[in-house]
This record gives structure tokens, sequence and C-alpha cells, in this order.
């Protein structure tokens, strides 16, 4: 059970009114009409009076409904951001495996696909009480300001998303505080582990040599940075645009002794001016802010800051070719991940292709992210209270929601995460990578 409950001094029962129980029967019908087959066996509902729907049964998840207009404030505006939002601003809570949610989401969205019974829920919905949410939270939706994806609005959406609490962030990521898809060599691996083996299979894919110097675009918290330069004896520059995670990052390099060979600066990747170039580059994580329009922009500037035959390793989250636009904004772009963009693996390998590189892999992890994800949603829900001495409720269901939302995702099919080894030829084209893939794995 993840929210916490105050006890509260007994009160003397009062008789329902006839608007509580009009709306009592009529959630009632709609639990019967939009919960069925196999997510009435996973999911159960309980009312604000203590009524369990379809019966008091345990089962692995309960939507708790805190008054008779929940189920009008999430499903009659008929979008994903009202959705959440009733459950950010507490219209229902959710107690249990809350992935499994999401699977409901579909089925009910699957159950009134045709308009007559769009109606007819609407209708249904409609008579039950417009209870009004004050929707306080320190955190709110997202107000950004100026041209999208220019460096400053930039700046703004990054440090919405990172410059939330180092110390929530530190409860729940693994120790090296690596916010990205890790690499398990079996499901039932820990955390730490396979984020370390994703740091060293990224630096072997890199193939980095004593003496090199490396750039890491969106560098977070600098593990990468760190165990590149503790591990492969490289210079290793990160790059982000949050300043808490900066000054954490530059921390942690000064308590390994790397001051003198690894730094994180606050910098856009437009602004990166390096004219002896570097011998490898590489962004986890960071290239879903890119955004479509800028991707011969992003890949151009890399290429700049490429030496000939250097390697250059761009690890993003994809959304599928065949997927539909949405409409209207999205959980995530208002609270999330503002001005985020995913766009499939095909546009980015032609962005970069014609900004000059040679594709020379591309991996997908994506049942990686899956289990990570799962691993972020454990944690975070063991932590609640602690976390909460960081960030207010809403701010916690907001992360809560993302990281089980996305582990539902990865799981279904519907993100990729790749990893897109380029290269840079030189004149002469040659590429400088041995003939096999066998020291990757060596």
């Amino acid at each position: 059970m993840i929210t916490n409950k105050e006890e509260t001094p007994l009160m003397s029962p009062t008789k329902p009114t006839q608007s509580d129980e009009t709306g009592r029967r009529l959630t009632l019908r709609l639990l019967d009409e939009l919960i069925t087959g196999d997510s009435a066996q996973a999911i159960g509902a309980r009312l604000w009076d203590g009524t369990c729907w379809p019966d008091q049964a345990s089962r692995p998840v309960t939507l708790v409904l805190k008054h008779p207009g929940a189920l009008r404030a999430a499903f009659l505006p008929g979008t994903e951001l009202a959705l959440a939002e009733a459950y950010l601003y507490d219209d229902i809570d959710i107690e249990g495996n809350i992935e499994s949610v999401f699977d409901l989401a579909d089925a009910i969205a699957a159950a009134t696909l045709g308009w007559r019974k769009k109606l007819a829920a609407a209708r249904d919905l409609l008579r039950l009480p417009a209870q009004a949410s004050e929707h306080q939270s320190r955190r709110g939706p997202a107000h950004l300001n100026g041209q999208p994806h220019s460096v400053e609005r930039d700046r703004q959406a990054v440090t919405f998303h990172y410059d939330v609490s180092n110390d929530f962030y530190a409860l729940w990521l693994d120790t090296r505080m690596v916010y990205s898809c890790a690499y398990f060599a079996s499901p039932d691996e820990d955390l730490d582990t396979a984020q370390a083996r994703k740091l060293d299979t990224i630096c072997r894919k890199l193939r980095l040599r004593p003496g090199q110097r490396l750039l890491d675009i969106g560098c977070g918290w600098g593990g990468l940075v760190i165990h590149a330069a503790q591990h492969y004896g490289v210079d290793a520059t990160g790059i982000t645009l949050s300043k808490p995670q900066a000054d954490l990052a530059n921390q942690r390099i000064a308590a390994a002794g790397l001051a003198g060979r690894c730094r994180v600066l606050v910098q856009d990747y437009r602004q990166v001016d390096a004219p002896s170039g570097y011998d490898a580059l590489v962004s986890v994580g960071m290239f879903e802010h890119v955004g479509a329009a800028l991707l011969p922009t992003y890949f151009a500037h890399a290429w700049q800051l490429l030496q000939p035959g250097g390697v250059f390793l761009n690890h993003g989250i994809a959304s599928r070719a065949t997927d539909k636009p949405q409409h209207g904004p999205s959980f995530s772009d208002a609270y999330v991940f503002p001005d985020g963009e995913l766009v499939p693996i095909n546009l980015t390998l032609r962005a970069a292709e014609d900004s000059g590189f040679e594709v020379r892999d591309v991996e997908s992890l994506r049942e990686h992210y899956a289990l990570t994800l799962r691993h972020w949603v454990r944690s975070l829900e063991a932590r609640h209270t602690e976390a909460l001495k960081y960030v207010d409720e809403s701010t916690f269901r907001v992360w809560r929601l993302f990281t089980s939302g996305s582990a539902h995702g990865f799981t279904h099919g519907r993100l990729n995460v790749y990893q897109a080894l380029l290269v840079k030829p030189d004149a002469s084209g040659r590429s400088g990578l041995p003939l096999t893939r066998g020291d990757w794995y060596s």
C-alpha cells in the first residue's frame, strides 16, 4: 500500500444524501461497464464510503475513489492528461501494482471505441457530481517560454525535470545515480550490477583507450564520465543543463580523485566549442530532448566535434514508425518531459547519415528498460515516506506514474530504446574499427 493514512477521530455516522447514493449507484454501474474481462480479475475498487467493487476479495491493485465525482474527473474529459491528474491530485489513489492500471486503461479505450458506447458512458459520467479538486502542488504542469528547442527553452525544460532534488533521485536510483536504461545479464540481477555493466558496455563499444578525449552530452550526475576516467584512462568531459546535477557530479569526481581528468560543465550541446576535437562522443538519455526539427543540428554539431576516425554512441528512446500523432498534451508533456520528442529509429539514423556519419551498429535494449523501470518503481514506492522530505505527494505521484507507465510501454513495445554506434571515417574512408565485435564481449 502506497498512501499514508493518518488516523482521524471517530465521527458520528451521517445518513448518505440522495446525491451521494446516486453517485454510488452510478459509480458501481460504470465500474461494471468499464472494468471487464481480465481487468476485473486483477483490479478492484473501493469507494469513498467503504463500498468494495466487485467484492471484498484481495486483488493485485485497488482503485480508491475519494469522492462521488472521482470517475467523472478521471474519464469524462477523455484524455490521458485528465486521467493522470485525477491520480496526481487525489481524486483517485492506486494501491498495489500500479502497472496493472495501464492494462485497464487500454481495456477501457477498447471497450469505448464506438461512439454509442462513448455517448452512453458520457451520459452516466455527466450525472456524477462535478466535485472541484484543489489541484495544489509545489510542482504543477510545466509552463515554458520562448521558441521550442531554443537554448533557453531547452534549459527550462531540462531543469523542470531534473532540478527536483538530488536527494529525491538518490533515494531510488542506483548508487551511481545512472538515470537511464541498465543492461541486465538476467531478469533477477540487481540494479547496481546492471548499471555498472551498461557503463562498461558503452565504454567497450566506444573502444576507449588511455589518453583519449571523451565528451558525454547530457551526462546527468556523471556516472559514465567517472567510470570512463577510472577504468579506461580517458580525459572525460560531461555537459548538462542542470546546475544541481553538475554540482553533485563534480563533488563525486573530486571524491574519486579524478578532478584532473574528469569534469562536468553546465552547457548546451550547441555551445560546445572544441577546436582540437574529441576522440569519442556519447549521449545517453539526452536525445529525447533534442526535437525532430533539430536532429540535423544535433548530428551536424556532433560531426564537427568528433575527430576523423572517431565514434559516437547515441542512446535514446524511440517511438514506433506506425504510431499516429497524439492530439492534445500528454501527461509526459505536462508533468514529466516538457518539449520531449520521441522519433522512430529510422529518422534518427537518416539524420545521422545525412550529417556524414556511418552507422556501424544498432542494438535495442527494450526489455532491459522495462526491467530498469520496475526496479525504480519498487525503490520509489519503498522510500515513499523519505521521498516526502524532498517533494510533495503530487510530485511523488508524477514519478510513480511516469516510471510505471514507461515500464508498461517498453513491455508492450510501444516504446523502444536504441544504442546506435556511429563512426566518422577519415578522408580515405577508414573507420578504424576492427572486423568483428569480439572485443566488446571478451
